[in-house]
């Protein structure tokens, strides 16, 4: 199985021990994650390949591994526990750091380079589209008035202009409110939601009859993403009407989920930045020549 979100290898660890005969391939992009899980899956060695690739780079993967297909495919999405919790990686607004929020600390623009570089309009579609964020209107031209005075270089300077903006009645009813800014920030530096669109249809195409893909999402971006191309690839082709469905007309993948799985009390209870996860899963039960 791939596990797509490697992370500081939780997922893995917990499905290597629980299936004795099963061959891992671990995904991620952040360099620290590799280290951290790596150690972590040391007892594991002879059964586990982690690489250093975006997600919707698996279909290569998989095949430079020199497997046919795979059983199945786990994302988590989102920002991880280990790049919440690094201050210095700028994902969270609840203490300063620079303003980073590159998954993959090696490569391309920070969030720094995008609030002090684009221009008004697309800072507002990207709070607007990508953080749901009703207010985003007056958070750009905020950022862009802020940084005509000097450049915006940390998290805590960028929390403070949009809480100049955002009322505080908005704040108590919907948490803190630079949160869905730092969201859309976060999606856009890292091509979050691009690279899911060609994710999940590759994950999906990788696996050999039986297989199983399962996306955790944290928002509704995320969600609206899978559960397009799990309904796509669970929904026959024959045209409407038509008296007998064919067999290039069949369905190559069933929907397991009915709408999304949400984790228990306990699970919150356990680890609390589990509440807002929906967990969506699909199998594939034909596959063409």
């Amino acid at each position: 199985m791939v596990d797509c979100t490697l992370g500081m290898g939780g997922h893995s660890e917990a499905i290597l021990r629980r299936f004795d005969n099963l061959h891992l391939i671990g995904l991620d992009r952040d360099e620290q994650a590799h280290e951290l899980a790596g150690a972590r899956l040391a007892p594991f060695q002879d059964r586990i390949d982690l690489v250093h690739a975006v997600y919707d780079e698996i279909a290569d993967v998989v095949e430079d591994l020199g497997f046919p297909g795979v059983d199945g495919v786990l994302f988590d999405l989102g920002v991880s526990s280990l790049q919440l919790d690094e201050r210095e990686r700028g994902f969270a607004y609840s203490y300063d750091a620079p303003l980073d929020m590159r998954m993959d600390t090696s490569v391309g623009p920070t969030a720094e380079d995008l609030v002090n570089d684009l221009e008004r309009d697309e800072l507002l579609r990207i709070i607007r589209q990508w953080g749901e964020e009703k207010f985003a209107g007056r958070i750009s031209t905020a950022i862009v008035e802020a940084r005509a005075k000097n450049r915006i270089t940390s998290t805590a300077e960028l929390v403070d202009v949009i809480r100049s903006v955002v009322p505080a009645a908005a704040a108590r009813n919907h948490g803190h409110p630079a949160k869905r800014t730092f969201q859309a920030l976060r999606i856009a530096v890292n091509e979050e939601l691009d690279v899911l669109e060609r994710a999940i249809p590759a994950a999906m195409g990788a696996l050999n009859v039986g297989g199983r893909v399962v996306v955790m999402s944290y928002h509704s971006l995320e969600d609206k993403i899978t559960k397009r191309h799990f309904v796509q690839g669970s929904t026959s082709s024959a045209p409407p009407g038509f008296p007998v469905e064919l067999d290039e007309h069949k369905a190559e993948y069933k929907v397991l989920t009915k709408g999304t799985e949400k984790p228990s009390d306990h699970e919150i209870a356990e680890n609390s930045r589990a509440a807002s996860a929906r967990l969506r899963a699909v199998e594939r039960v034909l596959k063409r020549s």
